[in-house]
């Protein structure tokens, strides 16, 4: 703490930032090098730890409820934080652009979300919504929800996002049926279906970028 108090967050290493989140260690073994049993049981890959459940890091030896919690609750935040679009809006001029604004928030999900981003004439992201939450292996798009959402925000483009858990982006039928399901029915009401988005590890595939539209 008083490392950081003098320079910075910056300065510290990545246990020494974990051990002011779960504050203590337990018998013999301090705080910093309960930090550095955790990254150890994560192939010293913050990316794995932060998608450790609270019922994964319970398991680890000295983590209780408390600092479970705590550390999930550290991850999830930072996940937010980098999920904000900018206040400042640029238009989505490519797949890029739409997958730093989806992929923080659902890269490190265990089960199957479909999510939809709504885009004006100058094509600003107006509006990000859940449309359904899964299982593991997959989830259920309403295209009546969607366009229903779409009419009510005015949204003149559309770009669906959904994830696979088990990091395999290759679009699946149904996958590419609900696709052209939605893009048809938008298309009856002068809405464009810019993009379909499939996130996995910290990685996505676009159905624009690779001729699927």
């Amino acid at each position: 703490m008083e490392k950081l108090l003098l320079h910075g967050p910056g300065i510290l290493s990545n246990a020494e930032l974990i051990s002011i989140i779960i504050r203590s260690g337990f018998t013999n073994t301090s705080a910093v090098e309960l930090s550095k049993q955790l990254l150890h049981t994560s192939e010293n890959d913050i990316h794995v730890l932060g998608k450790k459940t609270i019922g994964e890091l319970r398991k680890i030896k000295g983590m209780g409820m408390v600092k479970s919690t705590a550390l999930a609750a550290a991850f999830e935040l930072g996940r937010r934080r980098e999920a904000l679009p900018p206040k400042k809006r640029t238009p989505i001029r490519s797949s890029k652009d739409i997958a730093a604004i989806v992929l923080p928030a659902m890269k490190d999900l265990h089960h199957e979300v479909f999510r939809i981003a709504l885009l004006n004439r100058a094509n600003h992201v107006i509006h990000l919504e859940t449309i359904s939450e899964g299982g593991i292996t997959g989830t259920v798009a309403d295209p009546r929800i969607i366009l229903r959402i779409a009419l009510e925000k005015h949204a003149t483009g559309l770009i669906l996002c959904h994830n696979h858990p088990s990091g395999n982006l290759q679009p699946s039928d149904a996958d590419k049926a609900i696709t052209s399901k939605i893009q048809q029915a938008a298309a009856v009401h002068d809405i464009r279906l810019l993009d379909h988005l499939i996130v996995g590890d910290n990685s996505y595939l676009s159905f624009a970028d690779e001729g699927l539209l």
